[in-house]
């Protein structure tokens, strides 16, 4: 039980970590919707573990109801989570999500098998996925990677890397950070090959003008 409320305390905590807007504990207890879809979520999962799974999906879709967040009670979550805002999320079943992960609003976890094995992502710790991104089937997000808003993402991310696009791709690394807000700050992956592409296009007039001397 000591335990139970300390870990109360530490998503209190962490509100006040990962959102400047957050100003009294009596205003994050009720006015946080992604806060009260996490305890119902963390006292499903207490049921469905030991094998109340009626009891424990009846709290998940109460849930789901009240704060339009939809946590599978098998889904299991790491400490220090936050659901910025949170409408639209959906974590399936078999998700994990590691520690010290930052999630916005419209963020899906989807599945991709009708197999009743693993089949939803694992987030690693330190993670931060912009709003309405969707990552699907049993792919792994490494430690401090960061997923762009909108992007789609089918594939393993490596540790430390941001992805963007649909589907998404690697854009780039950056520094393994705690806590990180700047998660629109991200590099355009597409706009860098144009970039190249323009680059070699220039080479090859020149190239191609050297030329056309030497002929003369």
């Amino acid at each position: 039980m000591i335990k139970f409320f300390k870990i109360l305390r530490e998503d209190i905590h962490t509100v006040f970590t990962k959102d400047p807007a957050a100003r009294s504990i009596l205003e994050v207890l009720f006015f946080y919707p992604g806060l009260h879809a996490l305890w119902l979520h963390r006292l499903s999962h207490f049921l469905w573990v030991r094998n109340f799974k009626f009891l424990a999906r009846h709290l998940s879709h109460l849930g789901r109801w009240m704060n339009q967040i939809e946590i599978h009670p098998g889904a299991t979550i790491g400490r220090h989570f936050f659901l910025d805002h949170g409408a639209g999320v959906v974590i399936g079943e078999t998700s994990e999500i590691g520690n010290n992960v930052l999630m916005y609003q419209g963020v899906v976890l989807g599945g991709t098998s009708l197999e009743k094995t693993k089949r939803h992502p694992t987030i690693g710790d330190d993670v931060i996925i912009g709003a309405g991104a969707i990552l699907l089937g049993p792919i792994t997000i490494g430690d401090g990677a960061k997923i762009g808003a909108g992007s789609v993402v089918i594939q393993d991310v490596p540790p430390e890397k941001t992805v963007v696009g649909i589907p998404a791709k690697i854009a780039g690394k950056h520094a393994h950070l705690l806590v990180d807000l700047n998660h629109a700050n991200l590099p355009d992956p597409f706009m860098k090959t144009l970039e190249h592409l323009i680059h070699e296009q220039q080479e090859l007039k020149k190239q191609i003008k050297d030329l056309k001397k030497r002929l003369k």
